[in-house]
C-alpha cells in the first residue's frame, strides 16, 4: 500500500499527523506557503502556481496549467499514476465553501481505485464502499450523507441504529448520530455514503 499526504489550501490544520507515515508529502498550488513557514520540506508541489512566488530546486515540481481540471484533480492524477492507492487529504475545507464542494465531488470520482480521507479540524470524512467498521469513535458524533441517495443502510453501535433504510440529500439525511460503542458497523446496498467522524 502506497500512502500519500496532501494538503490543500483551504483552512490551515491546527496540527499535522506524523508525516513520516507517508511515501509522499504533496502540497497543492498555494498550501506550499504554510509547509514554508512551518519549515517543513514536501515531496512535490504541483498545481497552476498562481499562489506561490519561488520553490526551491531541491523540490520536485510539476506544474499543471490545464483549466479542465482543478489541482485537487491534477494531483490525484498524479498519485494514481505512481501507484498511489490511499491518499490523505488535509486543507480541504474551510475558506470558500465551492472549493470544499468541488473537492468532495472530486474524491466521489476518483473513489474507485483510491482511497480518500479528508481531515480537519473537527473530524474526518470519507466515501465507503459497501460496509465499513469503525474502530475507538465511542462518544463520537458519527453523520451519514448520501450522495444523493442510498439504500439498504444497516448500521450497528450507533445511538440511533438503522435498518434497512434509505437516505436522500434533501430529504433525509443521517447527520449528528453518536456512536456508543466503541466498534460500529455501516452497511449499504445502492447509491453513496459519506460518513463523517468527528474529533471528540
Amino acid at each position: 500500500m502506497k500512502k500519500a499526504f496532501i494538503l490543500l489550501n483551504g483552512s490551515q490544520p491546527l496540527a499535522l499527523p506524523e508525516l513520516t507515515e507517508y511515501d509522499i508529502i504533496c502540497a497543492i498550488d498555494g498550501a506550499y506557503n504554510y509547509f514554508e513557514s512551518n519549515n517543513i520540506t514536501p515531496d512535490l508541489v504541483t498545481g497552476d502556481f498562481d499562489s506561490i512566488e519561488s520553490i526551491p530546486t531541491s523540490i520536485e515540481v510539476i506544474k499543471t496549467p490545464n483549466q479542465e481540471f482543478t489541482d485537487f484533480e491534477k494531483a490525484l492524477q498524479i498519485l494514481k499514476h505512481r501507484e498511489f492507492t490511499h491518499i490523505d487529504v488535509y486543507g480541504g475545507s474551510g475558506k470558500e465553501h465551492d472549493h470544499f464542494l468541488g473537492n468532495i465531488s472530486t474524491a466521489l470520482q476518483w473513489k474507485i481505485g483510491l482511497s480518500i480521507s479528508f481531515f480537519d479540524n473537527f473530524g474526518k470524512y470519507f466515501f465507503i464502499e459497501n460496509s465499513i467498521l469503525l474502530t475507538n469513535v465511542i462518544g463520537k458524533n458519527i453523520s451519514l450523507i448520501p450522495f444523493p441517495t442510498a439504500s439498504g443502510i444497516e448500521t450497528k453501535g450507533l445511538m440511533y441504529p438503522l435498518k434497512n433504510e434509505s437516505l436522500t440529500f434533501g430529504e433525509r439525511i443521517g447527520t449528528r448520530n453518536k456512536a456508543i460503542e466503541d466498534s460500529v458497523f455501516i452497511a449499504f446496498e445502492k447509491g453513496e455514503l459519506l460518513v463523517y467522524i468527528s474529533n471528540n
